[in-house]
């Protein structure tokens, strides 16, 4: 199997893994309730209707189709860069399919429920961080490789400088 089929399959695998882990979030988790793991971290089922950290979340509904439209638009850019990419840039096409993963993930609860399903939800000493998801864990992930990448790629360019 070639290197961007593989990478076509990671990008499956997480959008079912997000999906299955949302189903399981909404059948089991009361909402709004902390369900305690760890001293650290509770599954909490809660639902944003906005971006990211709950931002436009209090606006009228018109930010679902906004927010939708953003996606779409952003997914098909990634999957067609994802696509030409060259097999040979491994950290960037892992990177990039997990920002279209999580995109997707997100885009699909978007269109089917109005909002997004969240139910991880991190604290510590009275501090909470808002809760995320998989898709979500998937595009902080594919966004640290795409920082990770651009730096290795400026500390290289500056020695080749020097």
């Amino acid at each position: 199997m070639n290197s961007t089929w593989m990478r076509f399959t990671l990008v499956a695998v997480l959008i079912l893994l997000d999906q299955a882990t949302k189903l399981l979030a909404v059948s089991e988790l009361p909402h709004g309730i902390p369900q305690p793991v760890w001293p650290w971290l509770n599954w909490t089922l809660l639902y944003n209707p906005g971006a990211a950290f709950s931002m436009f979340a209090s606006a009228d509904g018109w930010q679902r189709y906004l927010l939708s439209a953003v996606s779409i638009v952003v997914s098909t850019g990634v999957a067609v860069w994802l696509f030409r990419l060259p097999t040979t840039d491994r950290l960037q096409g892992a990177s990039l399919g997990l920002i279209l993963a999580g995109a997707i993930g997100n885009l699909i609860d978007r269109l089917r429920l109005g909002e997004v399903v969240d139910f991880i939800q991190v604290h510590y000493a009275g501090w909470y961080f808002p809760a995320f998801n998989i898709a979500d864990s998937a595009i902080t992930c594919g966004v640290i490789g795409m920082l990770w990448l651009e730096i290795s790629l400026m500390r290289a360019e500056r020695k080749n400088r020097a």
